[in-house]
């Protein structure tokens, strides 16, 4: 596969060996004194080691924070931002998997606003309270293929108060420069890369099945679906796949690019659920998608037979669930949530106004009301779709 930068959604460094190309990506963007950015159980891998070893030789003022785990906190993100101030950095790298990679959109954001972070949620024109001159540059190199983070305009962080996870937003929090290296996929083990393989599955799904025009973000979200199609199977079985890799990676990032027209009920229950105890945002995304699809099936029908068509698979809805039934089946998805943690104390009346009140509620393609997401929570307990 041929190496190009691409420009679209923003600046994109993509092919094997691009991370060699980290230093002159600071140096692109005058940053002299960067954060490295990478989740605790990252930083000591010898991948990781390698990249901080070899960017301490090009900048004597290298600063690393790693002081959180996946589904990142508010917390967390300010205690980057103290590191950031002290040591006065001048730009972020945020290196890893979605919770490195809005941790450290977060901490460029935030070490320049003189207001809370949750003032900034992605509420209507909240964004505007921000101080877009005081945000830093970012750099963002994706480790797994699913988020599409290194392509969004919002950090998804955890309020540790409320335990809500919440949707944090301003467009300049969008990196201005994206390194997409398939290397630094290929050790992911099969059970992460089939979990964010789907997450990114969800995003370009989602995002082609939202109400509205956007034939831009139809168009990515439609490619986006048939590179995962053609290699999500192959990553999971031959992780060394590099020619595959570079498919999940570039599908990942279209998925976040073509979000911006909507997401829809698959995020909104899994929010909660990401936030609440702590399951993996892919593997939620996974177990509800049949369930929302079916749920969604009188609205979405004729953009599901389009989908097929493309994806050369028989044209009808059911043909489609069969093959997301099938592809979990494979990647060893589990069916039900009630497979993945504890369902019979978990509280469903607050669970379902946390997924209504999510700002992905309002992309679903068919109106939805909290009982909707309650009978889905539901669904997806017993297996049963609808």
């Amino acid at each position: 596969m041929n190496n190009m930068n691409w420009n679209y959604p923003t600046t994109i460094w993509f092919g094997a060996d691009k991370i060699e190309d980290l230093a002159n990506a600071c140096l692109n963007l005058k940053i002299k004194s960067p954060l490295f950015v990478t989740d605790k159980d990252l930083l000591n891998l010898p991948m990781t080691s390698k990249v901080i070893e070899k960017l301490k030789k090009d900048f004597d003022h290298l600063q690393v924070f790693s002081q959180f785990s996946g589904n990142p906190t508010g917390k967390n993100v300010m205690d980057g931002v103290s590191l950031y101030v002290e040591r006065k950095c001048d730009g972020v790298i945020a290196f890893g998997g979605g919770s490195a990679l809005d941790v450290g959109k977060g901490i460029a954001f935030m070490c320049g606003q003189k207001r809370p972070i949750w003032d900034f949620e992605d509420i209507g024109d909240y964004w505007t309270r921000a101080d877009g001159n005081k945000i830093s540059p970012i750099i963002a190199v994706p480790t797994t293929a699913g988020t599409g983070s290194e392509t969004g305009r919002a950090s998804a962080i955890i309020n540790e108060e409320t335990g809500i996870k919440k949707i944090i937003f301003h467009p300049k929090i969008l990196p201005s420069i994206v390194i997409l290296d398939p290397n630094l996929t290929k050790d992911l083990p099969p059970r992460i890369t089939a979990a964010t393989g789907m997450d990114a599955l969800a995003h370009n799904l989602e995002a082609f099945c939202a109400p509205g025009f956007h034939p831009m973000a139809d168009g990515i979200a439609l490619e986006g679906m048939r590179l995962i199609k053609n290699s999500l199977i192959e990553v999971y079985k031959n992780g060394t796949n590099i020619e595959a890799r570079s498919e999940m990676l570039a599908a990942s990032s279209m998925g976040s690019t073509a979000f911006q027209k909507g997401l829809g009920a698959i995020h909104s229950l899994s929010h909660p659920i990401n936030a609440q105890f702590d399951v993996h945002h892919g593997l939620s995304n996974a177990i509800f998608m049949p369930y929302v699809l079916t749920f969604n099936k009188s609205v979405i029908e004729r953009r599901i037979i389009s989908i097929c068509n493309f994806l050369n698979l028989n044209s009808t809805f059911e043909s489609f669930l069969e093959w997301i039934l099938d592809l979990r089946k494979e990647l060893k998805i589990p069916h039900k949530l009630s497979d993945v943690m504890d369902c019979n104390e978990i509280d469903l009346e607050k669970l379902s106004l946390m997924a209504f009140e999510d700002p992905s509620t309002g992309g679903n393609p068919k109106k939805i009301t909290k009982d909707d997401l309650k009978e889905m929570y539901k669904k997806s307990i017993s297996g049963e779709l609808f």
